[in-house]
């Protein structure tokens, strides 16, 4: 783990193009305690280990079903979905899509073993933690280690989406949701360290897969047990049309029982 010492930082972002509804804003000073990260998201090689030695079940398996992109899918599964969420059409409700068969019972992580393990939801996320010995990170602390040390820039790298031309992050080039030209080299998840890390020596703390977060999503319920968790990054998803939150203050939430093929996560320990 890598360990970050405690400061104060300026989280949050005024930009013109942030979502007023998630709250990213005002810019303001906030202090975090030192603290170990993992340099990377759990990948499926950990993630499958802690399975091994407990035997636990993920929600995605009790429920059945999971959320995984259209483009991903098999002709044959493709074929086989009877429900589409109206809202976000360019999801699917896949059965037996888990962790391990992220999209859908005809695939698997054999060839992913270095990839962010998916379909994980806060809950499972929670259960691996206390195994592990550690914890999740709160979203201060995430956005202060995700910064790197820089002072207010826009990306984990800094104010240039590609410095150089160089890809930095794995999100989605194209037309979304119908054609990804996999400019940086991926349609879905990447290799945990298949893109340069930050200046604390982090990977993926942009795009790839979205990073669930300790704390509830709403600021004025931050001492309440809510069921709305904060998650973090961005995903392989994330487009400037429709969804920009491969920046560095970016915010988002799901429900704690909810999975998905773009979101896993992280651990931190104490210092």
């Amino acid at each position: 783990m890598v360990l970050i010492k405690g400061g104060t930082f300026l989280m949050g972002s005024e930009d013109a193009d942030i979502h007023v509804a998630d709250r990213e804003g005002p810019i303001r000073e906030e202090t975090v305690s030192s603290f170990y990260i993992d340099p990377t998201p759990v990948t499926n090689a950990a993630f499958s280990q802690f399975i091994s030695e407990t035997g636990y079940r993920t929600e995605a398996e009790q429920y059945g079903w999971s959320f995984v992109f259209h483009l991903l899918l098999s002709e044959e599964t493709q074929e086989s979905i009877k429900e589409i969420p109206i809202q976000s059409p360019w999801w699917r409700v896949v059965p037996g899509a888990t962790w391990h068969h992220p999209e859908g019972i005809d695939s698997d992580i054999e060839t992913r073993m270095d990839h962010p393990v998916v379909h994980v939801s806060w809950n499972d996320a929670q259960a691996y933690c206390r195994w592990a010995g550690k914890r999740l990170l709160h979203e201060k602390e995430w956005e202060y280690a995700a910064r790197g040390g820089l002072l207010s820039q826009r990306y984990v790298w800094g104010n240039e989406l590609h410095p150089q031309g160089q890809h930095m992050c794995n999100i989605w080039q194209g037309d979304f949701p119908y054609t990804n030209t996999a400019e940086d080299g991926y349609i879905g998840t990447a290799p945990v360290t298949a893109f340069p890390p930050n200046q604390y020596g982090l990977y993926s703390m942009a795009g790839d897969v979205w990073e669930w977060c300790t704390n509830n999503f709403d600021w004025d319920l931050e001492n309440k047990d809510t069921t709305v968790k904060t998650v973090r990054g961005g995903s392989y998803l994330c487009h400037d049309s429709y969804c920009n939150r491969y920046r560095v203050a970016a915010r988002t939430s799901n429900t704690i029982d909810s999975s998905t093929g773009n979101m896993g996560f992280r651990c931190a320990v104490d210092a």
